[in-house]
């Protein structure tokens, strides 16, 4: 295909968006992604260059890798970020002022492990003991303890004064992290979540958990600061597990969510083209859409490859990409390993150079650039 051509296939990426409570110069979002490169958990200068790049190069919005709460059993890792305590909240308030400099938008992605974390020594607080709904893993396997009722509370406190701390360094929203099996997500999950109490049940009764994040965290940052959540049917251990095997299902699920003040829905699937449910062409995206009314981001493989190796080729997808914009499916579009390794990636997209686009790699990862 002509270099034109694709320009003008792809244009739909590079339009406007606007919400109620969040605007974007396009539509390309800065997926979250963990890279381990913030020290005891403080993001340094060179967390704060690696975000100002893609701000510079076009990423219309960016959202943070997974930021810890101020709760012992919350991180899995001593390099991870958090986003409590001066000294992060101060990184991050650097983080935030680049990217404002440079003309991009930014929000963080607010975090707790759960029964995902794995106590050992590079993981902070390694006497403490990882905690869950049930205190079970992806395979209902106990590898924790399950939360009181006390627990519940202290770690819905917290998420609200991250969110709040959020706020007050210049962030433009947060991103509850709800997905991929971790602490929200295992409220979600049947596996994860064998609770009796009003925290268990079916599985709009297993919402609860997050509705009370969700309304703490609203309750903390004010009625017109964007709130994303982002949700995923799969584990990462658990890559055909499934929430909801039916439109309605999901329906149920997602209405709680709603009602409690979500604004946006960050949909991770592993591939953003797949239908979700038989006989209909609607991604997760789509369906989340189509069933909230809300804004959505879709997410998974965009601008890779079909194996899944390289940042952009023929089978990158990108113009099924424009075409669920243009046709109202999506509003937003996440993209991970292929802005990693490419900070200009979105640059080179809008004006045809895709084939300068550097390709992903384990090599590029372990670097921050």
């Amino acid at each position: 295909m002509k270099t034109t051509q694709t320009v003008q296939a792809v244009a739909s990426l590079f339009q406007p968006f606007a919400s109620d409570k969040l605007s974007t110069g396009n539509r390309i979002v800065m997926a979250p992604m963990t890279r381990s490169f913030s020290p005891e958990g403080v993001p340094g200068p060179d967390v704060a260059a690696y975000y100002r790049r893609r701000a510079a190069n076009g990423t219309g919005l960016i959202i943070t890798e997974g930021t810890t709460i101020n709760h012992p059993a919350a991180s899995g890792m001593t390099s991870i970020p958090t986003i409590h305590g001066e000294a992060a909240l101060n990184g991050w308030a650097q983080v935030v002022k680049e990217v404002h400099e440079a003309g991009g938008k930014i929000i963080p992605q607010i975090w707790h492990f759960g029964t995902s974390r794995k106590p050992g020594e590079s993981v902070p607080n390694p006497e403490v003991a990882s905690i869950g709904p049930s205190g079970l893993d992806e395979t209902g396997t106990k590898t924790g303890e399950a939360m009181t009722e006390a627990d519940i509370a202290a770690v819905v406190q917290a998420f609200a004064e991250a969110a709040a701390d959020a706020k007050r360094v210049g962030f433009d929203g947060v991103e509850l992290h709800g997905a991929h099996g971790y602490l929200i997500d295992q409220f979600f999950w049947e596996v994860t979540n064998q609770r009796t109490d009003r925290y268990g049940g079916d599985l709009a009764a297993r919402t609860q958990f997050a509705v009370e994040v969700i309304e703490a965290v609203r309750k903390a940052v004010g009625p017109d600061f964007p709130i994303s959540l982002r949700i995923s049917q799969f584990k990462l251990d658990a890559y055909t597990a499934k929430l909801a095997t039916t439109p309605e299902e999901l329906e149920q699920f997602l209405a709680p969510l709603v009602k409690a003040g979500v604004d946006i829905f960050h949909c991770s699937s592993r591939r953003f083209w797949e239908p979700e449910f038989e006989g209909s062409p609607l991604s997760f995206a789509g369906w989340v859409k189509k069933l909230t009314g809300k804004p959505v981001i879709t997410v998974g493989s965009v601008g890779l490859n079909v194996d899944m190796t390289g940042a952009y080729s023929e089978d990158s997808k990108l113009e099924t990409l424009a075409e669920k914009l243009d046709s109202n499916e999506i509003d937003l579009v996440a993209v991970g390993r292929a802005l990693l390794a490419d900070p200009e990636w979105a640059e080179k997209i809008r004006t045809g150079r895709e084939g300068e686009a550097v390709p992903f790699s384990r090599e590029v990862a372990a670097t921050l650039y």
